[in-house]
Parts: structure tokens; sequence; C-alpha cells
């Protein structure tokens, strides 16, 4: 064995991750870019089915209603496609000048949306299982398609159906209202890199 150490070069972290960052891609894939639009309009779509179906005729309301309960489902379908994506793909890094704040803020707001996403759909399908009058309206998306109610809730009795209904009912209100307000952060916060940075931030969501 020679008497010359041999020289191991370590590579700094900052390094690695500045290597990391050249690897991955400076766009979303057209499969993540397609899922969040769409996920986008069905959800702005039912905001305006929920803020004003009081006003439709009395003929419309349930038809607007079951389409509401529609729109919700099919997002809950794509947003799990969306997560599974997330779980399997690495998102085109931030901008370099961003803060480790506002790196983390925006990684906060994401998973806060996802949980928004996924969280409102599924306590509207809770509250509407809990509908005393289920059975007389039987749920088909857009009108077509058979989809079922939460089986055990059906078979609760009339009074604990009807408690469960309005609970549900307030929590499906107060997802809404936090939804409405972090999707109009989330908004805010990209137009605002847009054009008050001066950064590309809607080209890694937009081909």
């Amino acid at each position: 064995m020679s008497g010359t150490a041999a020289q191991i070069s370590v590579v700094p972290r900052r390094a690695l991750r500045q290597t990391r960052r050249m690897s991955l891609p400076l766009r979303y894939t057209r499969l993540a870019m397609v899922l969040h639009w769409l996920v986008a309009v069905l959800i702005v779509a039912n905001v305006a089915l929920g803020l004003t179906a009081e006003l439709y005729p009395e003929t419309w309301v349930r038809p607007a209603i079951d389409l509401h309960k529609s729109i919700g489902i099919t997002v809950l379908g794509l947003a799990l496609m969306r997560v599974l994506w997330r779980l399997t793909h690495a998102p085109p890094p931030m901008p370099a000048r961003y803060g480790r704040l506002e790196r983390r803020g925006a990684h906060a707001a994401h998973l806060a949306l996802y949980g928004l996403i996924l969280a409102l759909p599924l306590s509207g399908w809770v509250h509407d299982s809990a509908f005393a009058q289920a059975a007389q309206h039987p749920l088909r998306l857009y009108g077509l398609v058979p989809w079922p109610r939460i089986g055990f809730i059906q078979a609760m009795d009339l009074e604990a159906k009807q408690r469960l209904h309005a609970q549900w009912f307030s929590i499906h209100v107060a997802l809404a209202y936090a939804l409405y307000a972090l999707f109009a952060l989330h908004v805010a916060g990209a137009l605002k890199h847009q054009l008050w940075d001066r950064e590309p931030e809607l080209r890694r969501m937009w081909s």
C-alpha cells in the first residue's frame, strides 16, 4: 500500500441540490397540466352552482344540485389522479431566487389545497348519504352513471341521519369557504410571481 492517501472528493450538499435541480423538468408534464386546469375549471363551476342555486326557478333547483354533486365526485377522482401523479413525478423546481420561507409557504399551501380539494367532495358525499329522501332521489353522475351512497349512513335511523345531514352540511360549507380563500391566495401568489417578480411562473403549468 502506497504512503500517499487517496483523496476522496466530497460534493457539498448545496452542489448536490443544484445538480438535482438542473436535472428536473422546467415544466409540469402534460397530464399534470390537464388535471390542474380541469380541476380548477370544475371547482369554479361548482362554486357558481353552489352560490346561485337558490336563484334558479324551482324546476331547475334539483337538476342544479345533482350537477353540483356530479362535478364534486368528478373533482374527487381527478384530484386522486393528481395526487398519484405527484407521488410518482418530481415537479419542476421553483426559481432559485425564492427564499426558504417562500418555498415552505408554497409547499404548505399546495398541501392544504390538495387536502381541501379531497375533503370537500368527501364531506359532500357524507352529507348526501344522510339525505332523508335519498331513496327517492338516486344519485346518477350527470344523469347517466349510478353512484352509490355510503351504505352504513343510509342504514341509520331517520333522526340520526337528519342530525348527520345538518352537521355535515355545516362542515361542507366551512370547507368550501376555506377552499375559496386558499384558491384565491394561490391565484394571487401565481400572479405576483409572474407580474411583480418577473418569474415565468405560469409557464411551469402552461404548455
